[in-house]
């Protein structure tokens, strides 16, 4: 797989138990290899008309660009907000061995004969 074909993905949750409930989904589908559940942080955004402050919590989360159209959707599901922040960046570059490792564990084990 080329080093294009992975994404890193970015999402907010509302609080931590949100934020691990959609990484676990994430990674339990393998949709993800990994997601990193980060610090809680303040976003100021403009909703409806109003200026808003909340806490979030970051997911940074690492899949490719085959599962994408999947872990949006899966990211909606498990989602609480009713328009979730979900944007993805392409990888330039990175470790061979890791992005490998990426498409690894996205990809499902082959069933047993």
């Amino acid at each position: 797989m080329s080093e294009s074909e992975v994404l890193l993905v970015f999402t907010n949750a509302p609080d931590a138990d949100s934020a691990r409930h959609i990484a676990r989904s994430l990674i339990d589908a393998r949709l993800a290899a990994c997601v990193n559940v980060l610090a809680p942080c303040t976003s100021l955004y403009r909703w409806q008309g109003e200026v808003e402050a909340s806490t979030e919590v970051p997911l940074l989360i690492k899949s490719t660009r085959t599962h994408y159209a999947a872990l949006e959707a899966a990211i909606r599901l498990a989602h609480p907000y009713e328009l979730p922040e979900i944007v993805a960046v392409p990888v330039e570059r990175g470790l061979p061995g890791y992005l490998a490792w990426v498409t690894a564990e996205t990809t499902p084990p082959a069933p047993h004969t």
